[in-house]
Parts: structure tokens; sequence; C-alpha cells
């Protein structure tokens, strides 16, 4: 039986950076991911992975941002994993359905991004190792915020709200052209 940690060290071991700066991302990654087993758990000391997806419109006109309740910045949709997760494409559709209300979503096989971010977590600081991918919502989908955010709203590429999360806008135009070519 794959773990998650397994499953996790599969797909940072498969993805394929597009940049320098990302290969080096990615080598991080690995680097703790081989540390110990519960590196993909919030109860890993000081660092742990998570997972997030940014959420596309039917369409592939827009995404949907959430404004997380306690950093107050737009951010794309995602969280820690649980024990219930298969994969880490799991864990991140599973966040991004539950903080959304969208069913039906549909996520990338493959990661879109990988990004390393200082949190505070349980009131302790923590990096978390994020794994991003993207998701396309079913025509018709209406979100509902959930008790992590204050609002979620869609917006177009060229219309992004402020204030936004650093490492999400990036996620944009990948997380379109994926949902373009699906």
């Amino acid at each position: 039986m794959t773990t998650l940690h397994d499953d996790a060290l599969a797909v940072l071991t498969q993805w394929t950076a597009p940049t320098e700066e990302a290969e080096a991302t990615r080598r991080r990654f690995i680097e703790f991911v081989l540390r110990d087993t519960s590196t993909v758990w919030r109860e890993h000391p000081g660092a742990h992975v998570t997972a997030s997806a940014l959420v596309v419109d039917s369409t592939a006109e827009r995404v949907l941002l959430c404004l997380h309740g306690r950093i107050k910045r737009w951010v794309q949709l995602g969280g820690h994993c649980e024990p219930g997760d298969t994969s880490m494409a799991a864990a991140a559709l599973r966040e991004a359905t539950e903080e959304s209300g969208i069913a039906g979503l549909r996520i990338s096989e493959a990661p879109i991004d990988l990004d390393v971010h200082h949190v505070q977590c349980a009131g302790v600081p923590s990096l978390h190792y994020d794994i991003r991918y993207a998701a396309i919502a079913p025509a018709g989908a209406v979100e509902t915020v959930s008790t992590e955010s204050a609002a979620l709203g869609w917006f177009a590429p060229d219309d992004l709200p402020t204030p936004l999360a650093g490492a999400t806008e990036p996620l944009v135009a990948p997380a379109l052209a994926w949902a373009r070519r699906t």
C-alpha cells in the first residue's frame, strides 16, 4: 500500500520543474520529505507538507480565490493533509472542495507549482511545503464560503484582488493554461 509520504515523494520526483528556480525548490522539497515519513503531517515539528489548488471556472477565464480569515489575504484553496488522504492530489482536491463548497471539481494530475512559505501553525512559527495543483469547476458551479474564509470570489487574471498573497499570482497563468488544455 502506498502511503501519503510515498505519494508525496513520487509526485516530487516525477514533477518537471519549469525553471531553474523551481528545480531548486523541487530539490529542497525532496530533501525535506526524505527526512522522515511524518513530514506530511501537521504535527511534524517546524515544517510540514501541505496541498492546495487554484480553482478555475469552467470557461477557463477566471480563478476562485479565498480571503483567508486569519491572514487577511487572498489565496488559493488548500491546507493540511489528513489521515484519509490517499494522495497529495486527493488532499488538494479535498481542501478545495471543503473550502469552496463546490462538488465535482476536477484536479490536475501533476502539480503546477511548489512553494515553501512561513506561517503560524497553531500559534507556532512553521514552514509549509505546499504542493500546488490546478482544479476546474463544473459549469454553473456556485461557491459557498467556509468557516476558514472571510470571502470567496471569482477573478479574471487581469483583475486580481488585493491584498493578494505573494505566491498566489504565479499560479494563475499555469492553472488557466492547464484548464484550457483539458
